[in-house]
């Protein structure tokens, strides 16, 4: 499964325009949910110290998302761009809203969600590369793989977790939620903000 075919919807193109005219903006959000992505897959691995496959395959992850975090910081730093902290946007904390509060379908949730928000971040820079300048364009370019990889991992974890039973409906209703928050207007620009108002 590849992550156009597993997402709804594509990014607007109005989004797009926004990035390229807020680099600054793009970037250190950017920064932030990499570090923030490498936080979920810590967190998960301290709340299932059980689950020993799951967690050996997050501590991978979580390293890779922390390499990245370093190599967009670099990227600031290269184009004298101070990494300040901004507000986040609202589309993890409004995917999440919906999460179960039971175990294990509260863990099963969250590592739909994850998917969700890898595969979006993905699809995000594949759309990226085509607007930005070379540097960036490259840069995009190499994280398409491991994004795409980190995508599958948290859908097969997802899975194993739920034991053969149907999720579907959970990865429908996280998908649909996902597509409100990306085609609906948004008043702030973040790495992953819906449309322009």
């Amino acid at each position: 499964m590849n992550v156009n075919s597993f997402l709804r919807c594509q990014t607007p193109d109005s989004w797009l325009e926004q990035a390229v005219s807020q680099l600054p903006i793009l970037l250190i959000d950017h920064a932030n949910c990499e570090k923030k992505a490498a936080s979920t897959a810590l967190n998960l691995m301290y709340r299932h110290v059980d689950q020993t496959e799951m967690i050996l395959r997050l501590s991978k992850l979580a390293r890779e998302e922390l390499r990245h975090f370093e190599q967009v910081v670099a990227i600031l730093k290269g184009r004298n761009i101070s990494y300040a902290q901004i507000s986040s946007a609202r589309y993890a904390g409004e995917l999440r809203a919906s999460v179960r509060t039971h175990e294990p379908a509260r863990l099963i949730d969250i590592l739909i969600v994850s998917a969700i928000v890898e595969a979006r971040s993905c699809e995000r820079f594949s759309r990226l590369v085509a607007v930005l300048d070379e540097e960036l364009a490259e840069f995009y370019a190499s994280l398409l793989k491991s994004e795409a990889r980190h995508f599958k991992v948290y859908l097969q974890l997802a899975e194993q977790v739920a034991e053969g039973a149907n999720i579907d409906d959970r990865i429908d209703h996280f998908l649909a939620e996902d597509e409100r928050l990306i085609t609906s207007p948004d008043p702030e620009f973040r790495f992953h903000s819906g449309a322009p108002l």
